[in-house]
């Protein structure tokens, strides 16, 4: 779903119109859809975890082989489209791309996340392809997204919220833009990223904040009969944070606890003061 872009700031001209083009025709962001880029949320004016983002950031450009990312332009990029924007809650977008041109985009947060998470979403289980081969870029985040937009379209063609990809033999990897959970007892499952799946920077987060809750973490290899069977499930992200899921190819999943407590604490991580 696309949301209003507030500010955009280039490296090397700053704060710059958002209608204005601000990549070259033969970059190769556009030729081929070879660059790297990061995703976060800004709470209160603050980008949440941006160093931790900025270091996957670099790490996807070193393995696409882009030119070393420059972290503090990007860093001031950030701060430049952040202050130009005026939104002190926000999506921020960095890119980086092979002329090298680092940009930071500010857009609105969609207006649907809260009423979505007070619904729970529906996912349906989609092939995907299992990045286990260093040659398929596991982990890397780049702009080469068309596969992950339209797992989100089939996804949405039908009836459902959004997609969970399970390999050839039914092992459960992730979401397009999401990783996903869900808890047996005291225990919350997710796939091991040896698993070729994004180390998604709230999955993270989610890691370091389950055991105040009182829950371990197992991550490991699973069939997708292990999540139809979960007490409950969720996926994270940057932007939609922990999300409870309620339908899993259209059988239903129970509501639990975990979901609405990591949530919680996640927010106020996110907005502890400095």
């Amino acid at each position: 779903m696309t949301t209003a872009t507030l500010a955009v700031a280039v490296g090397g001209r700053g704060v710059v119109d958002p209608s204005e083009p601000v990549l070259r025709a033969d970059d190769e962001a556009l030729l081929r859809g070879r660059a790297a880029f990061e995703t976060l949320r800004v709470y209160s004016g603050r980008p949440f975890r941006l160093a931790e983002h900025l270091e996957r950031l670099a790490g996807s450009a070193d393995r696409i082989g882009l030119p070393a990312v420059n972290r503090l332009e990007l860093e001031d990029l950030a701060a430049q489209a952040l202050e130009a924007s005026g939104a002190p809650d926000a999506v921020l977008r960095l890119f980086w791309t092979p002329t090298p041109t680092s940009l930071a985009l500010v857009s609105e947060l969609p207006d649907h996340l809260e009423a979505l998470r007070t619904r729970g979403q529906r996912l349906i289980s989609l092939r995907g392809v299992r990045a286990d081969e260093p040659w398929l870029l596991p982990g890397v985040k780049s702009t080469s997204y068309a596969v992950n937009m339209a797992a989100e379209a089939e996804a949405k063609r039908g009836g459902a919220d959004d997609a969970v990809f399970v390999d050839s033999v039914g092992t459960v990897l992730e979401g397009p833009t999401t990783n996903v959970w869900w808890r047996r007892g005291e225990t919350l499952l997710t796939p091991a990223l040896e698993l070729g799946i994004l180390a998604g920077v709230t999955r993270a987060v989610v890691i370091e904040l389950a055991g105040s809750l009182g829950y371990e973490v197992a991550e490991g290899v699973y069939p997708l009969s292990r999540l139809s069977e979960a007490e409950e499930a969720f996926t994270t992200s940057s932007v939609r944070e922990v999300m409870p899921v309620v339908e899993l190819d259209e059988a239903g999943l129970g509501r639990g606890p975990a979901a609405d407590e990591l949530q919680a604490a996640l927010r106020r991580e996110a907005t502890l003061p400095l």
